[in-house]
């Protein structure tokens, strides 16, 4: 599934009301040549030739064989890790129940309207994550930043996989292998008792307890090459295999399930589901906890990926997106409520097992997920299965976002490549092989044992990939400009009667409100706070990167924020005319065929072209 080429008008015509382009969207790199010709305000770089009137009969793009595996394909991806390990410990931290107070406000007036907004995008464009953005040309560099975020997520993202199969191929043996400190692995700090004081620091040192207690995590830095191999291999091979996502999105749960139900009958599991829930009313005066409940949001909900655009380009038209966005929603967020009664039973029986406070073995990110649940696992009769239920769970989560992470950016990539190029000529597969291939050389910069003050280097360079390429401050920056571009550019009540024209009927009135001002002014709001409030990156509680990694860190930033702006500025610099002139012509809507159905009898004269116009050379836009 591949959708099409964004196309450029020739320069030959008058500038038209509207342009458009056929929504076919060549499969294997099949040229769509536009229906109608615009001014040479902008050319391209590369060619199409119409040879003959017959040559706009392009086949229609591929749609989902059921309405099921649309949504399957969305839980797949938006439900994963983050659901699992980031949303309980935020819980927590931020007063308990409480939280949710500020999570469900953050759902409805952050991530069901942008959420909504992308999947009605796609489905409304018939195109992917950057050619959907056709919808307002000028701010295609949208679509460009999404796919180097999501380049980006792919790359590291597949490192959480091979934790996980790392400590499931060694989850069959008894005792489990992190249970002691006796392994060749262990560093001097490796203990198995949480109630020990740390040497030379004072109990209360929150950073030298987190130091004990994450010493497992040395088992991670032993990770072979091979073990990213097999990982990419299985992702390549099964990128396009549409039933493995039914496995991967149901499975999880019934695993959850199982685990919820042995961890509630855990010793101290209902003291750790309090500690989990109990409420902490101070917290709400807190900026912290709102932004933290934002900021989650876009993280969970996989929102300014491009991939939920791309899945929603292969609806039905008139697919009733604007109840799968609610029903997505639910389901995510309920999954993310769910497993916090799963890991906290748990932890609290961990808790009671060593006589600790819960507040000492509760782990954020990673440290959750491959440190203190492990620690606990072992602690529990028949400690193997536990062990390979919950790696195996792991494993499947993260398997299915990567499968459509992937299939996202492979989307995105063929929307960009002028199919006469080399590379836009070659076949799906080799692309998907190509890019998995140079994914898996930067995966191995995350498996190095470089020393870096006596400490090994890949988890450091996974860290700065997590915290700043797909960060919270990247996802707002993304979404904030999707707004802007939809609801001000485009226009809220215009793309309001456009998905009233798929779904039948108009969306509620919040919705337009939320694009218009309530969701911008949310993502800027939290995006200033954390550009005010920005620490260094420290890791665990003590290592403090360098400048130098700090500059990085910024680089992989940057280089999808800077696509929005830099794109804007380079085609209006590259276009002829007034400034009010070029703006008309750049954010004039390149329409599909499938638009014709709606437009008026007088417009659709103008769209289609003589003959004499289909003999000519037609220019087409890249990227930019």
């Amino acid at each position: 599934m591949s959708p099409g080429v964004g196309q450029q008008p020739p320069s030959d015509i008058g500038l038209s009301p509207v342009r458009s382009e056929v929504a076919g969207e060549e499969e294997e790199g099949e040229v769509a040549c536009p229906l109608v010709p615009s001014n040479d305000a902008c050319r391209g770089d590369a060619t199409c030739v119409y040879d003959a009137p017959g040559a706009l009969e392009q086949p229609e793009r591929q749609m989902w064989s059921r309405q099921m595996d649309f949504i399957m394909s969305c839980v797949g991806f938006a439900v994963g890790l983050g659901n699992v390990w980031r949303f309980p410990y935020l819980c927590y931290k931020n007063g308990g129940g409480v939280f949710l107070i500020p999570y469900a406000l953050m759902v409805f007036v952050g991530g069901i309207p942008v959420f909504f907004l992308e999947i009605a995008l796609g489905q409304f464009m018939k195109q992917g994550g950057v050619s959907a953005w056709n919808i307002a040309p000028l701010f295609k560099g949208l679509g460009l930043a999404s796919m180097v975020i999501v380049f980006f997520c792919n790359t590291y993202y597949i490192m959480i996989l091979v934790w996980g199969l790392y400590f499931l191929l060694n989850s069959f043996t008894s005792p489990l292998p992190w249970a002691t400190c006796g392994n060749h692995w262990n560093t001097p700090n490796c203990t198995e008792d949480f109630r020990r004081v740390c040497p030379n620091h004072s109990a209360t040192n929150s950073s030298c307890v987190e130091l004990e207690v994450i010493l497992p995590v040395s088992v991670l830095y032993f990770i072979s090459e091979a073990l990213i191999r097999l990982c990419w291999t299985y992702v390549r091979t099964c990128v396009s295999v549409l039933q493995v996502v039914y496995f991967t999105a149901l499975f999880p749960y019934a695993v959850l399930l199982v685990l919820f139900v042995h961890g509630v009958s855990l010793p101290g599991a209902l003291d750790g589901i309090v500690y989990y829930l109990k409420p902490d009313w101070s917290k709400l005066t807190q900026a912290q906890v709102w932004i933290d409940a934002g900021t989650q949001i876009f993280f969970s909900y996989a929102i300014g990926l491009g991939a939920l655009t791309a899945l929603g380009s292969y609806n039905r038209f008139n697919n009733n997106c604007y109840q799968d966005a609610f029903v997505l929603a639910l389901i995510n967020s309920g999954t993310s409520f769910f497993a916090g009664f799963v890991v906290f039973s748990v932890l609290g029986f961990m808790a009671a097992e060593q006589g600790v406070d819960i507040s000492r073995v509760a782990e954020s990110g990673p440290g959750l997920a491959f440190i203190a649940y492990p620690k606990a696992v072992t602690l529990m009769p028949l400690a193997p299965l536990w062990a390979v239920l919950f790696f195996f769970m792991l494993l499947v989560l993260g398997l299915d976002s990567q499968f459509v992470g992937v299939e996202g950016f492979i989307t995105g990539l063929m929307d960009m490549l002028p199919p006469k190029s080399l590379i836009g000529s070659l076949r799906r597969e080799v692309i998907v092989a190509i890019c998995c291939g140079i994914c898996f050389i930067l995966d191995l910069s995350m498996v190095t044992e470089v020393s870096l003050e006596g400490r090994r280097g890949g988890m450091y360079v996974f860290q700065l990939f997590d915290y700043y390429s797909a960060s919270g401050m990247t996802l707002l920056w993304q979404a904030f400009w999707e707004c802007v571009v939809i609801a001000w550019v485009y226009g809220a009540d215009r793309f309001m009667d456009d998905v009233a024209r798929m779904i039948g009927y108009r969306p509620l009135p919040y919705m337009k409100w939320c694009w218009l001002y309530i969701t911008p002014l949310v993502c800027i709001g939290v995006f200033l706070f954390h550009v005010v409030n920005y620490e260094r990156l420290v890791y665990n509680g003590v290592y403090v990167y360098p400048w130098w990694g700090e500059l990085l860190g910024w680089a992989l930033a940057l280089s999808s924020m800077l696509c929005i702006p830099f794109t804007v500025l380079y085609r209006l610099l590259h276009c002829k005319g007034s400034l009010p002139e070029r703006w008309q012509h750049l954010t004039t809507p390149v329409w599909g065929r499938h638009h014709l159905e709606f437009l008026p009898p007088e417009t659709e004269t103008k769209l289609l072209p003589t003959t004499e116009q289909s003999k000519n050379t037609l220019l087409y836009e890249s990227v930019i």
